[in-house]
C-alpha cells in the first residue's frame, strides 16, 4: 500500500493507543474522545485490511497482525522525524520537532532548565516546534525509546539498552500530612502511635514501600500515579504521602501540609536527562540535549 499524510495521522493514533492499553487511557493524550478514537482505529483497520486488535467487555488485545503493525510504524514514523530532521540540517540552522517527555511537577523545581532550554533554542530559531509531553517515569523512557519524543526528564530503576541517561539532580521527598490529619498538630509523644495508624498513599516508580522500606501502614485504600493525585489525597485529611519537597512547599507555605519527622522519613530519587543513542547524529537533538545541560540547576 502507499502511506499517505491520513495513514501516518491513523498510525500515530495507533501507537498511541497501544502506549496507553486502550481507547479510553488514550483519550487525555490524543485529546479526542473514544469514540472519535475507535473511529480512527476502524478507519486504520480497513485501510490495512487487517484486524489489529480486541476490544470490549474483555479489555484491550493486539492480535498478531496488530503487533506486528506497531512496531513496524514505530519504525516509519522514527524514519519520518529522522528524515525531517535530516533535510532540516542541511539547510545550516535548526528546524523541525522538538518533543520532551517529563514527570509531573518538574516545573516546580528551580533546577530544572527546560524552560530556560526552550527559550534558548527559540533564540536560536524560529522554525522549531515545541512539543511536552507529562506522564509517568515509565511513559518518560519508553517515549524516548520508540522516537516520540527526542528527550526525557524523569528517573529510571534499570536503565534500557539503547538509551544515554545523564544526571541532573537528586529529588528529596519528605512524607507529608494535611492540616485535617490527627498527625498534624498532635502531641510529639502520640506521633509513633499515630504513625501506625494512618493510611499511606501508595503511588508508583520508587515511591513505594519496597523502595523505602520504612515501615508504614500501605493498606493500598488510597492509590496516586501522579503527585497531584498525592496532594489531593493528602489534603483530604485521611492519608499522609510522599511528595517532593519543591512541589509541597506551596502548601507548606500556607499551613496545609507538614513533613512528618523529616530527619527520619525522607529519600531521595536521582532525576536524570533521557535520550537515545539513535539521535546522536541529529543537530536538533543534541541542540536541546546541551543547552538543558547548560541551564539545569540555575535559578528562574
Amino acid at each position: 500500500m502507499q502511506v499517505h499524510d491520513v495513514d501516518l495521522r491513523l498510525l500515530r493514533i495507533f501507537v498511541a493507543i497501544v502506549e496507553c492499553g486502550g481507547l479510553s487511557a488514550a483519550e487525555s493524550r490524543l485529546n479526542i474522545g473514544r469514540s472519535t478514537i475507535s473511529s480512527h482505529l476502524s478507519d486504520l483497520e480497513v485501510r490495512l485490511g487487517i484486524k489489529l486488535c480486541k476490544r470490549g467487555r474483555s479489555g484491550f488485545e493486539l492480535t498478531e497482525p496488530g503487533r506486528i503493525t506497531y512496531q513496524a510504524s514505530l519504525e516509519l514514523l522514527q524514519q519520518c522525524e529522522a528524515f525531517a530532521t535530516t533535510v532540516a540540517s542541511s539547510k545550516d540552522q535548526l528546524s523541525g520537532r522538538v518533543t520532551i517527555a517529563v514527570i509531573d511537577t518538574m516545573v516546580s523545581d528551580p533546577r530544572c532548565g527546560v524552560a530556560s532550554a526552550i527559550a534558548a533554542l527559540k533564540a536560536k530559531s524560529s522554525n522549531i516546534q515545541f512539543d511536552i509531553n507529562v506522564c509517568e517515569a515509565r511513559e518518560v523512557e519508553t517515549s524516548v525509546v520508540n522516537g516520540r519524543s527526542l528527550v526525557g526528564l524523569g528517573v529510571s530503576r534499570h536503565h534500557l539498552r539503547g538509551l544515554d541517561y545523564f544526571p541532573l539532580h537528586n529529588e528529596t521527598n519528605y512524607l507529608y500530612c494535611g492540616v485535617a490529619h490527627p498527625l498534624f498538630d498532635c502531641d510529639p509523644a502520640q506521633i509513633d502511635k499515630l504513625l501506625q495508624d494512618a493510611e499511606v498513599i501508595t503511588s508508583n516508580y520508587m515511591r513505594d514501600k519496597e523502595t523505602r522500606n520504612d515501615g508504614l501502614n500501605y493498606q493500598n485504600s488510597a492509590i496516586a500515579y501522579h503527585d497531584e493525585g498525592i496532594a489531593h489525597l493528602i489534603l483530604s485529611g485521611a492519608f499522609i504521602g510522599y511528595l517532593p519537597e519543591h512541589y509541597a512547599s506551596f502548601w507548606v507555605d500556607k499551613g496545609l501540609f507538614k513533613p512528618i519527622l523529616p530527619e527520619k522519613y525522607c529519600y531521595q530519587i536521582p532525576v536524570v536527562l533521557i535520550s537515545s543513542k539513535s539521535n546522536a547524529a541529529s543537530p536538533l537533538a543534541n541542540a536541546l540535549i546541551e543547552e538543558i545541560k547548560r541551564c539545569h540547576g540555575r535559578s528562574y
